[in-house]
């Protein structure tokens, strides 16, 4: 039997969650900003390329699949469930900022698309990491 209250679990899924999405969101706009101060990236608002998409959508799969690691790993229960839902949001709000954008001429509709569909594999990928290592913990 479980003596944990309920809404003491629900507020620790919900911090996990926030935590993860924090973690992956200041990590991207950190490393856009850093970017557009180089002049890498064009300043804001103008359209970008192709191959500076493409390098901004390299580093975002590394940092959503380190935010689903934190969301699972501060999970109070079903890590893998947890990291699951995260990618669920991060698809959810993948798609609404495409349809958000899509007729501004950011840049190729490629991206978006890109964005959206890596939320699931890399939430599957930082759960995958965190049960792996609990698995190693028990040893």
């Amino acid at each position: 039997m479980n003596d944990t209250p309920q809404p003491r679990r629900l507020g620790r899924s919900i911090s996990a969650l926030l935590a993860g999405f924090v973690i992956g969101a200041v990590l991207s706009l950190a490393t856009d900003e850093i970017l557009h101060l180089t002049h890498v990236f064009p300043s804001w608002g103008e359209r970008n390329s192709g191959a500076v998409l493409l390098l901004a959508w390299a580093y975002r799969v590394p940092y959503n699949i380190l935010g689903s690691y934190v969301i699972a790993r501060l999970a109070p229960n079903g890590p893998m469930l947890h990291a699951m839902i995260g990618g669920f949001v991060g698809l959810v709000l993948s798609i609404a900022g495409a349809a958000a954008t899509w007729n501004r001429d950011l840049g190729p509709h490629w991206y978006p698309i890109a964005v959206a569909a890596i939320a699931l594999p890399c939430a599957w990928l930082g759960g995958a990491l965190r049960v792996r290592q609990m698995r190693t913990e028990e040893i």
